[in-house]
């Protein structure tokens, strides 16, 4: 059974704004937090920014902090990140996760990843 399934990538110019959603199933967010991690080619997977389901706290990585949002909606059991003046930088495979903590060891399920392409 998918927990986690990710939509909204794309190609954008450089500047430009997308949309990411993630839609979780109740066992899924049972692990207290939704998570987005974001993993470019040929790089390791980083932490990009998470929220509480229960609490709604927030927190960013500092390279996204101003420029990304984070958001969920209870009533379609839906996380969204917002992504404005995109830079090519952030172009990576991104991912959501289930988990208690931001640590990725902690992390309980995966999605299996949306792709974002920034070009300059």
């Amino acid at each position: 059974q998918v927990q986690l399934v990710e939509s909204g990538g794309g190609v954008v110019q450089a500047g430009g704004s997308l949309r990411l959603s993630c839609a979780a199933s109740e066992r899924a967010l049972s692990s207290h937090a939704i998570h987005w991690f974001r993993q470019p080619p040929g790089k390791g997977r980083d932490f990009v920014a998470a929220i509480g389901w229960n609490s709604g706290s927030t927190y960013y990585a500092d390279s996204v902090k101003g420029r990304f949002t984070i958001s969920r909606d209870s009533s379609l059991n839906t996380v969204y990140l917002q992504m404005n003046n995109l830079k090519p930088d952030d172009t990576a495979t991104y991912y959501c996760a289930a988990g208690p903590t931001p640590a990725i060891a902690t992390m309980e399920y995966w999605g299996r990843g949306t792709q974002v392409t920034v070009s300059s």
